[in-house]
């Protein structure tokens, strides 16, 4: 055979694979309301920039009919391209091919293309829509998968990793999203659980559906296991997109800027009437972030999820920050078990990945009850005052109205080392609010007066004017600035500004020892 039949006999098989099974195998995908692998590579990256590693690949496994059917690429298409200009990996599942499960040839080139983004010091972006490990390979198969999971640990704040749910993820597979930053999910499409309804209801007797189970509203709202849900793959996986555009491309670098067009020194003349006086008046935090921070837009993680605390990225001068929020409308913006796992996380993320901080606080404390504390509020709380305490990008925070208690120490209080502390003149720094103080420290005098509704007023009044004036925490040097409102955006991006080649040493040990 001349070189020329050598070549047209390569570009016939390339053809084959990239068809993959068939038409009839792609026509059951898409009456799925799913589409094909290589059509989802298409939507995440720049077009035309793909370039697969590995198409030819093929199993060697033998018995139970495997020995008949070799496709190529086993199930699993791996390679990089470019998001916006930028490199990023990704592998994804071929449901049309062994139900995309996963076999030791499958694993091998998962593990390649993980390899290869930690030597670049790439993204790693995971298309899941696989049946878990194929049974038939047997125990090789669940080794392949561990083979995952530890490249996961490796990558772990070295590289981002964003796994995109688009098709069932079952058993000890659901592992590697879970160690990843971020998790993506499709409504109706995608499931994440470790034992499906099947086995549910043989062993508890409970009958439930895969997507009550472990859909994506499911995780998005009640678990917490997936930070963005959306209706759609053409919609999440520009999300995706969006997502990747604010991050950097490893823990050596910086998150990418851009030229701003949206004004530092605009004024928040809005925030004066958007936020009540009132400390027991609600709002929507949302509409302070949309006001500070560039042409009003901003990145969610987990929006449905611990809604009285919002995790963001946005940017500020054209540079990305994150943003961690009470949010006055979700419980009155207390912290709770689920808050502080979900803020302690984003802090962590973003300080990996170079992201400076922005606190907002109007936190009235913890929550209180019998269910937080037997549920550990103490060791859940502690996560996100470990994350901010070990955190060492720059860090600023800013009180618009309530900062009690131990809640006020964990939100990035000066305290715990946040480099820049400024607040409203309209912010409560106390170990409680004012009434329970009264209550607590003249309980004796009010009981015994002859007017204890009146004596309690009293010194309620006494209390707030003495120790929780708007500038008791300045003037001991727990603030470092009382600022207009007005002036939020240029106070904070001006403090960026000069933090932006802020370098903290870390203690030499072999890790910490985060809480439990």
């Amino acid at each position: 055979m001349s070189t020329r039949e050598r070549v047209a006999e390569l570009h016939e098989i390339r053809e084959r694979i990239r068809q993959g099974p068939g038409d009839k195998a792609t026509e059951a995908q898409h009456a799925k309301g799913k589409l094909t692998v290589r059509e989802r590579i298409g939507l995440l990256l720049d077009e035309g920039s793909f370039h697969e590693v590995e198409p030819f690949r093929r199993h060697r496994a033998q018995g139970f009919g495997l020995e008949a059917k070799r496709p190529y690429t086993d199930g699993v298409i791996t390679g990089w391209g470019t998001v916006h200009g930028r490199t990023v990996f990704v592998y994804a599942h071929d449901f049309r091919i062994f139900g995309g499960a996963l076999g030791e040839a499958h694993a091998q080139k998962i593990h390649k293309i993980m390899d290869m983004a930690i030597a670049a010091g790439a993204p790693l972006v995971s298309l899941n829509d696989g049946a878990g490990a194929r049974i038939q390979e047997g125990v090789t198969a669940l080794a392949g998968y561990g083979g995952i999971f530890r490249r996961n640990t490796d990558a772990s704040g070295v590289i981002p990793q964003i796994s995109v749910m688009l098709g069932p993820c079952a058993g000890g597979a659901a592992y590697s999203p879970a160690l990843t930053d971020f998790v993506f999910m499709v409504r109706e499409t995608s499931q994440m659980f470790v034992t499906g309804p099947d086995v549910v209801q043989a062993v508890t007797g409970e009958k439930i559906s895969q997507n009550g189970l472990g859909g994506a509203d499911v995780h998005s709202s009640v678990s917490g296991v997936a930070h963005f849900v959306h209706d759609d793959e053409r919609s999440c996986l520009e999300e995706v997109r969006y997502l990747l555009s604010l991050l950097p491309q490893n823990n050596r670098e910086e998150p990418p800027a851009r030229s701003a067009d949206d004004p530092v020194e605009r004024r928040n003349d809005s925030l004066l009437d958007l936020v009540p006086a009132d400390g027991n008046r609600p709002y929507d935090m949302r509409e302070v972030i949309e006001e500070v921070v560039d042409d009003g837009e901003y990145l969610e993680v987990g929006e449905r999820w611990a809604t009285n605390v919002i995790c963001a990225l946005a940017r500020v001068d054209g540079h990305v920050v994150a943003l961690i929020a009470n949010q006055p409308q979700s419980l009155a913006g207390v912290l709770d078990i689920d808050a502080s796992a979900k803020a302690g996380r984003f802090v962590q993320t973003c300080d990996a990945f170079n992201i400076p901080l922005i606190t907002l606080l109007d936190v009235p404390g913890f929550l209180p009850g019998v269910d937080q504390e037997h549920g550990g509020i103490i060791r859940h709380g502690a996560k996100l005052l470990y994350a901010y305490c070990a955190a060492t990008v720059p860090r600023i925070s800013l009180i618009l109205r309530k900062a009690y208690g131990g809640a006020y120490i964990v939100m990035d209080s000066r305290s715990i080392g946040a480099d820049l502390a400024y607040a409203w003149p309209t912010n409560e720094i106390a170990v409680m609010g004012a009434e329970g103080a009264a209550n607590v420290i003249f309980r004796r005098e009010i009981t015994g007066a002859e007017d204890p509704e009146a004596m309690r007023a009293q010194r309620i009044k006494e209390y707030r004017s003495e120790l929780m004036h708007p500038y008791y925490g300045a003037e001991r040097g727990l603030v470092d600035d009382i600022i207009d409102p007005a002036d939020t955006r240029a106070v904070l991006a001006a403090g960026l500004a000069m933090l932006r080649a802020k370098h903290a040493e870390l203690p030499s040990r072999k890790h910490g020892n985060q809480p439990m």
